[in-house]
């Protein structure tokens, strides 16, 4: 069995200097925080939407999740999603905000190409399996319920 081989010890002295340490509690911290902000601020947004316009829960409702996938897509093609993304992590991520900044940044990388075989045919690309696999689980679960009345 060979060794691994190991850097002189100069090289790995000025390695340990530039190489930047793993904060994993902070980092996990202000994604919870950031994440508990975002959705705090859409419940908010529902809530005012339901109390001071009247609108029924799920108009409401689809009126934040048109809002929250718009600017997440305006702020990807400015680049402040991307800022943001490297502050706060994984708490700008959920799944639909996540979703959004997946089709945007498709459509930037391949706008090039045109907007029917460039944006068109790539803008799914990252979202694909998301979309692929949540049909699929959809599918089953209603597929369990018809079957078993379960849910």
């Amino acid at each position: 069995m060979s060794k691994k081989p190991r850097p002189d010890s100069w090289y790995q002295q000025m390695m340990d200097r530039h190489v930047s340490k793993k904060r994993l509690g902070r980092n996990l911290t202000i994604a919870f925080l950031a994440g508990g902000l975002f959705a705090a601020l859409a419940e908010c947004a529902d809530f005012l939407l339901q109390n001071k316009t009247g609108l029924a829960e799920q108009q409401s409702g689809a009126i934040v999740l048109i809002v929250i996938v718009g600017v997440t897509a305006l702020a990807t093609g400015c680049g402040v999603y991307d800022r943001l993304g490297q502050k706060l992590g994984a708490g700008l991520a959920v799944p639909i905000s996540g979703f959004a900044n997946s089709v945007a940044s498709s459509m930037l990388e391949h706008r090039s190409e045109g907007l029917v075989l460039g944006c068109g045919c790539n803008s799914f690309k990252l979202a694909g399996a998301v979309i692929v696999y949540g049909i699929a689980g959809a599918f089953v679960v209603a597929l369990v319920k018809l079957i078993f009345g379960w849910i």
